[in-house]
């Protein structure tokens, strides 16, 4: 019964819920419940006060799905052998009796676990969650602020619905779903906070002195990050990459000046492309890998030594990049005994030439 799933999403599968895991006095929560169907790989885990499931589309199922609980203890094992392995590396998982095998190119790692233990019914508790309906009145649950953090790995977004004092919170991500129920706590409105009503009673003398309103005037707007700074940032890197893409083919489609504008603007919307397409294939095959990239080479472009780090990824790589700059050499040499009007063109094409082939 093996599924398969990339190494970066098995990883995330036990980071997004491992937190949610109980103790060892509550033998059948101790751990990660996985569990696969025709379409989903699940990891779900409750300490009875919160649920986490999440789940990632899996290249494919052989056989019968399956349901078993990791212990806890393999559960941490398995969260380190993930993350030896490639991200977007295939690994299979296969549950066979007693045992879940999970198998990568070079490495596999075996686990003993109980094919009889009991798990509880985690798709009707979260059912019933989000089919609760919003209690008539302004009562709004408690919550424990620790037990919040237990979801700090859910995802960077969560959306949040409350619907009743004494109902479960729903948080819900990108193949995610989770629980959180309120504290009951004896002699809580006893504090004057039971209800939204007395929450504001309990501040009106505060607020009162201002008025309604979602954002003071006199509060500047947000800054835009200076044009010299390199966002760090994933998704804003490849909006700008796109942006580039576009702004560059429109510049080449409009450019009625010379041959070496076309040939920039072009080389400059390709190389853009390219950067894009494979940044969203790493991000892809391995999220937490691409944000790695992307930190790390904004920050070797503020260093402004990005041509000693290419060369020597070039030689690194086996290229030979003093005789692609004596080539480009020869090429602006050759360029300057061209034909009048013909060299400045000669000489920056064949640079953006020389740009893309490197």
């Amino acid at each position: 019964m093996p599924v398969t799933i990339t190494a970066h999403q098995l990883g995330r599968l036990i980071d997004r819920t491992i937190s949610n895991m109980d103790g060892e006095f509550t033998a059948v929560l101790h751990g990660i419940r996985l569990e696969a169907d025709a379409e989903w790989l699940y990891a779900v885990a409750s300490d009875r006060y919160t649920v986490a499931a999440a789940r990632y589309r899996h290249d494919g199922l052989e056989g019968e799905p399956f349901a078993r609980t990791l212990p806890a203890g393999a559960v941490r094992a398995l969260q380190e052998w993930t993350s030896a392995q490639p991200g977007h590396s295939p690994v299979t998982v296969t549950a066979e009796g007693g045992r879940v095998r999970v198998t990568a190119a070079h490495s596999d790692l075996g686990i003993a676990v109980d094919p009889s233990a009991d798990f509880f019914d985690w798709r009707g508790v979260l059912r019933g969650v989000i089919e609760q309906t919003s209690v008539p009145g302004n009562v709004f649950p408690v919550l424990n602020t620790r037990l919040l953090e237990r979801f700090g790995a859910a995802g960077p977004l969560v959306r949040v619905r409350a619907t009743a004092d004494q109902n479960a919170v729903l948080i819900a991500g990108q193949d995610f779903l989770g629980a959180l129920m309120p504290v009951r706590v004896r002699g809580m409105d006893s504090d004057g906070l039971g209800t939204l009503d007395q929450t504001q009673a309990a501040w009106q003398d505060t607020l009162s002195t201002g008025g309604t309103a979602t954002m003071p005037d006199n509060i500047p707007a947000r800054q835009h990050r200076p044009r010299h700074e390199i966002t760090k940032d994933l998704a804003e890197t490849a909006g700008d990459l796109l942006k580039q893409t576009l702004r560059s083919t429109h510049d080449a489609l409009a450019s009625t000046t010379s041959d070496e504008a076309f040939a920039a603007y072009a080389t400059a919307s390709v190389t853009a492309w390219r950067a894009y397409r494979y940044l969203d294939a790493l991000h892809t095959a391995d999220p937490r890998l691409a944000a790695t990239i992307v930190a790390e080479t904004a920050e070797e472009l503020d260093s402004g030594e990005i041509s000693e780090f290419a060369w020597e990824a070039a030689r690194k790589a086996g290229h030979d990049p003093a005789a692609w700059s004596q080539e480009l050499e020869d090429r602006l040499a050759n360029a300057l005994t061209s034909a009048p009007g013909q060299p400045a063109q000669e000489a920056a094409v064949n640079t953006s030439e020389a740009g893309s082939t490197t």
